[in-house]
């Protein structure tokens, strides 16, 4: 945007800014004049118009407003990261319980999980292990997220993506509560 000394245009449509009324087409000079009396700076906001519109405005306060504004939708925005949690299929209950409070502190957090079962030597042959506590975590975590990506064999290791539920459904009841 062009302010003050940065127009040059011999006639501009110039509008109020308290007001939000049309002045009118008026000289460039008068609308200086204007801005200076009002202690407020000339802005251009449309230059491709014929003439050109301009607004009477604090241009400092338009443009902390704007950056205020910026910065608060940047921190509603929420990034959603894949976080990866790898289990064994040989896992004792108590890790079992670990590793699942940590997957939907995850979810809760509005991050998707990418849960890999990783098969050493010959327990490649018993892939069934792996799928039952795939199917046995998404089990626990139905009311909190839904399996994105089914249990899939690549190499030595079965990968399952879980992300959260949508924002716009109920939250479950906790145990705790």
């Amino acid at each position: 945007m062009r302010v003050n000394d940065q127009i040059r245009i011999p006639q501009v449509r110039l509008f109020d800014d308290t007001t939000d009324e049309a002045i009118g087409i008026v000289p460039l000079e008068q609308a200086k004049r204007l801005a200076v009396e009002r202690e407020l700076d000339l802005v251009e906001v449309a230059p491709q118009a014929q003439p050109p519109v301009c607004r009477l405005m604090d241009y400092g306060r338009f443009k902390f407003e704007a950056l205020k504004k910026e910065k608060e939708s940047r921190r509603e925005h929420h990034v959603t990261h894949v976080k990866e949690m790898k289990l064994r299929p040989k896992i004792s209950e108590n890790d079992f319980q670990t590793k699942f409070g940590y997957v939907k502190h995850f979810l809760a957090d509005g991050d998707k999980v990418k849960l890999t079962i990783m098969f050493r030597g010959r327990e490649i042959v018993h892939q069934e292990y792996g799928r039952k506590l795939l199917d046995r975590m998404a089990e626990e975590l139905k009311e909190t997220a839904i399996v994105e990506r089914s249990p899939l064999v690549e190499g030595r290791n079965m990968i399952m993506i879980m992300s959260p539920m949508s924002k716009g459904l109920p939250k479950p009841v906790s145990k705790e509560q």
